[in-house]
């Protein structure tokens, strides 16, 4: 995803039409299993979950065109489509199968929910369709000893009828299309090494139909009980979304000649964009925008061990915003750590050195010294001052040639969707400047000694200051919006390799501009947080939530034991003045008469009902502590 968006923003700050679709695939033996487990619709389910990842992409300032879901009226026509087109087309057969039946519940088990003992390597909790263990694609019925999901029972089989995609009569075709396709987009390395040994065991009948109810009905005469696999309309969702955000969306998808397809993914979802999407668009004869480049990255570790969601070990993406940490710092290590050619490690340590050591000190400390130096009245008073950026002094040639051979390297490594590289390069062009102005020792004893050279250096280092804003744009976007803002500019497009033919030159920002005022862009992460935040993401994460909620009705009870306490001295107050009044009435009152409870109960917030709308509060008010 964050990939995905780097890769956008660079298309987008290059004056390239781009179209960033995204969203949750929703149907599936996957999601009526989990709905299943926790006792809700589908429907209810789903929304729950696109709301929560909506919110985390946001958060990490993810910029989608759209963010879409599968069940939509849409999707469930295009997917539909390319099914009768298929079958239109012959590339669809029929086949009775054996199938597990739940003589418990009732129903047919797809794949999902039967569970047993993989038959390949032993593993006791494999899925019907695929052992998470040894990776295995699996059929239910080769598992050993397999059991219902969703009540434990011993399956039995029975005969059930489906349909099922000839990717065997479609391979001559997809295969051509493959090696062209790898040559001509770059696949990363992961992508061509799967997809090729996909295709080198041979491609397989495989069903597209499910004996389900969560799904995108099949629209065939006989199959009114069933639905159309999950993994053969998924990927249907990219052109279904896209027809959600706008009617036009054939321009995008039916235009081969002007439109490149560029997909992003871990390397376990490669062969379903890469062979199978592609053979269902084959197969529909129609002019489809087929796969330009694949990028897929390996895997991520966590701490010299593995993320487990499960176990509660490592940070996703939820939890990255209870550090504290803005999002742009993690966009940054994550990309500086991205795994394109083999595994990489997050680790807490070098994370916080990323911020201190690169960010802060590297591009932070660069920006805010020349901005500072710039509006100080000793200085410049917030004025570029005059210089002539095609006239620039001799010591400055080396420098120029190394921001110029840097941008073509940065650009060359984008071009390739290398962005752990780009971002890397981006970087060096930041140190470069920081060069400039070592190499010249820029400060107020060389403005008032030599204003034309302090002069020359503070032009070509606004206007480098400017650059990185949109090299970093795809990376770092709140902080390039903050350097926009400091230099009093709008936004800059990444120049191009005919702009800078000739050698990159000072010539964004004149003289005579006013900038704005300096602020920080990063903030220094004290190092003790490393030991905190690796023991508080290495446990296990039920324990947390319970400690979490421990913390939190203590609190309430707290609050709760407070407000009973300032009831009982107000109700005392209250009876101590109706004693003061005498009388037979008041001595009523004082023994808890009708009236006494009157006065009690018009005390604002205090009751039962009080007590429990502020334990409410305070578990709501609970709050983890942050950097």
């Amino acid at each position: 995803m964050l990939s995905a968006d780097i890769f956008s923003r660079y298309c987008k700050a290059r004056g390239r039409p781009t179209l960033f679709v995204c969203g949750t695939d929703e149907y599936g033996t996957a999601t009526e299993t989990k709905a299943l487990e926790e006792g809700i619709t589908p429907e209810e389910l789903c929304a729950r979950y696109n709301k929560i990842h909506a919110e985390v992409y946001e958060w990490f300032e993810i910029g989608f065109d759209i963010f879409g879901r599968t069940p939509t009226r849409q999707h469930t026509e295009i997917s539909q489509s390319i099914f009768l087109k298929l079958l239109e087309n012959g590339h669809l057969t029929e086949h009775t199968n054996s199938q597990p039946f739940c003589e418990k519940h009732g129903k047919f088990l797809a794949d999902r929910f039967v569970e047993g003992t993989c038959p390949k390597c032993g593993y006791d909790d494999a899925r019907g369709d695929q052992c998470d263990k040894c990776g295995s694609l699996l059929d239910p019925l080769e598992l050993i000893n397999p059991r219902c999901k969703v009540d434990g029972a011993t399956p039995t089989v029975r005969e059930t009828k489906h349909t099922y995609l000839r990717l065997d009569e479609l391979q001559p075709q997809v295969e051509e299309w493959v090696h062209k396709s790898i040559e001509k987009g770059g696949w990363s390395r992961s992508a061509k090494v799967i997809t090729e040994a996909w295709l080198k065991q041979g491609l397989k009948e495989r069903g597209i139909t499910r004996d389900l109810a969560w799904g995108v009905p099949v629209p065939r005469p006989g199959y009114e009980n069933k639905v159309l696999y999950v993994w053969f309309e998924a990927c249907i969702g990219y052109p279904s979304i896209t027809a959600n955000y706008t009617d036009e969306w054939e321009k995008w998808w039916y235009n081969p000649e002007n439109v490149q397809l560029y997909q992003f993914m871990g390397k376990d979802n490669v062969p379903f964009h890469s062979v199978i999407f592609p053979s269902c668009q084959m197969g529909t004869k129609d002019n489809w925008t087929k796969l330009h480049h694949l990028s897929s990255t390996e895997y991520l570790n966590y701490e010299n061990g593995k993320f487990s969601k499960s176990r509660g070990i490592g940070v996703f993406g939820n939890n990255a915003k209870e550090t504290g940490v803005p999002p742009d710092v993690w966009r940054y290590y994550l990309l500086k750590n991205r795994p394109e050619s083999s595994d990489t490690q997050f680790e807490w340590r070098s994370f916080i050195d990323g911020n201190n050591s690169e960010l802060l000190a590297k591009l932070g400390n660069f920006v805010n010294r020349i901005i500072k130096l710039v509006n100080s009245p000793k200085a410049y008073s917030g004025v570029i001052p005059e210089f002539d950026p095609h006239n620039l002094p001799e010591s400055f040639k080396e420098h120029l040639a190394e921001i110029t051979e840097s941008l073509k390297l940065y650009l060359s490594e984008m071009e390739a969707v290398h962005l752990r590289n780009g971002v890397n390069v981006a970087m060096k062009i930041a140190e470069a400047g920081n060069g400039l102005i070592q190499a010249h020792r820029l400060d107020n004893a060389l403005i008032a000694n030599d204003p034309k050279l302090a002069a020359a250096v503070v032009g070509t280092v606004i206007n480098l200051i400017y650059l990185t804003s949109a090299i970093f744009e795809p990376y770092l976007p709140a902080t390039t919006a903050s350097i926009r803002k400091q230099l009093n500019r709008d936004f800059l497009q990444i120049p191009s390799e005919e702009d800078i033919q000739g050698g990159w030159l000072p010539t964004y920002i004149p003289s005579g501009h006013k900038i704005g005022q300096a602020e920080y862009l990063f903030t220094r992460i004290d190092e003790k947080k490393a030991d905190e935040w690796r023991d508080y993401f290495g446990g296990n994460q039920a324990e947390r939530e319970k400690k979490r909620k421990e913390e939190a009705e203590l609190a309430a009870k707290k609050l709760a034991q407070k407000e009973k306490t300032k009831a009982k001295k107000a109700a005392q107050k209250a009876a101590a003045a109706a004693a003061a009044a005498g009388g037979e009435g008041v001595e009523k009152n004082a023994k808890g008469g009708s009236k006494g409870k009157d006065a009690v109960n018009q005390v604002t917030g205090v009751g039962e009902d009080a007590a429990v709308e502020k334990m409410t509060d305070g578990v709501a008010q609970v709050t983890l502590p942050s950097s």
